[in-house]
């Protein structure tokens, strides 16, 4: 497939039905990219999902890019891939959160329950937030962890709270899997 990237099918399908709320389209050898505004971020993503024609049925992954050193404006962008068993096809999508200061986006753990434990780790990594998250902690770092590591411009240097080791209890199954 060698369309350009206003030719791909998912694009022209969601060019038609979210118009100027998709922002920009892409393609690098053979994936395909759109860019989504914030607002209409989550309906897209039920749209893919739904979509007879686009039938993305599986989230590959979700995780951010933190675009400081590139001076692009807004500095951080969430990004989705996806993949379609029924056509065998994947298509990416990016959502990029207006705040810089506090960047936040929809959760979609209701439309791809996959993508609990990848958004948790965005916000633990890069400090995006999931508005509507069933459960948004750390998933990596312990709590009183301060700052997000993969952000361009935490300090390298930066030292840590200690804190005291923690007794695992022994009476009730460990919660940490089931959330």
């Amino acid at each position: 497939m060698n369309e350009t990237p206003s030719e791909h099918p998912v694009t022209l399908r969601l060019q038609a039905e979210f118009g100027d709320a998709i922002v920009e389209t892409h393609a690098h050898r053979g994936d395909h990219t759109a860019v989504v505004q914030p607002e209409k971020y989550l309906e897209v993503v039920r749209f893919l999902r739904n979509d007879p024609e686009c039938s993305f049925d599986f989230l590959v992954d979700l995780t951010a890019v933190d675009r400081l050193r590139l001076k692009l404006r807004p500095r951080f962008e969430v990004v989705l891939h996806f993949y379609s068993s029924r056509s065998n096809s994947r298509y990416r999508l990016k959502v990029r959160p207006a705040d810089d200061a506090a960047p936040e986006v929809d959760s979609i753990v209701d439309v791809y329950p996959a993508a609990n434990w990848p958004e948790r780790e965005v916000w633990d990594m890069f400090g995006v937030r999931f508005g509507g998250h069933p459960n948004l902690r750390r998933i990596l770092l312990y709590e009183e962890f301060q700052g997000h590591p993969l952000r361009k411009d935490y300090p390298v240097n930066k030292r840590q709270p200690l804190v005291e080791e923690r007794p695992v209890p022994q009476d009730r199954p460990s919660t940490f899997f089931y959330t």
